[in-house]
């Protein structure tokens, strides 16, 4: 599951007067969002990709340091979608430095890109990097942020990803859990708790194998359809996402027919963007 879309609350919390820079033209970073949105619900990734990179100048040229936190939070995400691992990695560096450099620790700025960089990471096969990222993270996150926040959510689901990959079942069971309480406060949050049952489905695997597990996967797998079934899921963008980040799971433990509708959802929701 993806860590939450970013937003423009994300990068509010005022600076230290001290650090406070002049001479600053903001980006128009709900314009700058909008178009992203646009291209990634068509799946435009070179678009998306020349978008960042006008808005990261943009930034620069405006002395703007939180607009161009912003866009490189963005590009993480896109980067490692797109498995383009050198820029990632890129893009990981310049926004940790520049998170420090403008004074926003403890913040959930700080957080944001703690998780967004921790994601990067994991992408790639850093687990060992991106673990101490999460716990940063969610330490600021659990004293910031409400207990049904989403951002919250996806912290717990993404960091539960990296625990099971470096072996620790019990600890990933139990941030999933998390997960799933979190995301069940939230409205329209069954495509969300969807992606987590699919990734329980993997743990139980993972910890027992596949035959042993087989009757556990079931049930999961059997919850996640249901999930992604609901009705009053808005069928936009990112439900195709998360359709065609469930599918493959299906695919994987034999719901074929299950993995075929979700691809074919996606799929038009796409054509339709």
């Amino acid at each position: 599951m993806p860590h939450p879309p970013l937003s423009k609350s994300d990068y509010e919390e005022p600076c230290c007067p001290l650090k406070k820079p002049t001479n600053v033209t903001p980006i128009a970073t709900g314009r700058m969002i909008e178009k992203l949105d646009e291209y990634l619900n068509r799946r435009d990734y070179d678009a998306a990709e020349r978008h960042l990179k006008y808005w990261l100048a943009e930034a620069e040229a405006g002395n703007d340091a939180r607009g161009r936190l912003m866009v490189l939070n963005e590009q993480i995400g896109l980067y490692y979608k797109t498995g383009k691992e050198d820029e990632c990695l890129r893009a990981i560096e310049d926004a940790l430095s520049l998170a420090d450099e403008i004074g926003v620790d403890r913040t959930i700025t700080m957080g944001t890109t703690l998780v967004n960089a921790a994601a990067g990471y994991k992408a790639f096969g850093r687990e060992k990097e991106a673990l101490p990222l999460y716990e940063k993270a969610r330490v600021l996150y659990e004293e910031a942020l409400a207990p049904a926040d989403a951002r919250l959510g996806g912290l717990y689901n993404n960091m539960a990803l990296t625990v099971a990959a470096l072996g620790d079942y019990p600890r990933a069971s139990d941030l999933f859990t998390r997960a799933l309480a979190v995301m069940a406060q939230n409205e329209h949050g069954e495509g969300e708790m969807a992606v987590t049952y699919c990734n329980l489905a993997d743990l139980a695997a993972m910890e027992h194998g596949v035959e042993q597990a087989e009757e556990q996967i079931r049930e999961y797998l059997t919850t996640a359809e249901r999930l992604l079934n609901t009705e009053s899921l808005p069928k936009n963008g990112y439900y195709a996402f998360l359709c065609e980040k469930c599918a493959p799971t299906f695919g994987y433990y034999g719901f074929f027919l299950t993995e075929k509708e979700l691809t074919r959802r996606a799929e038009e929701i796409y054509a339709r963007s």
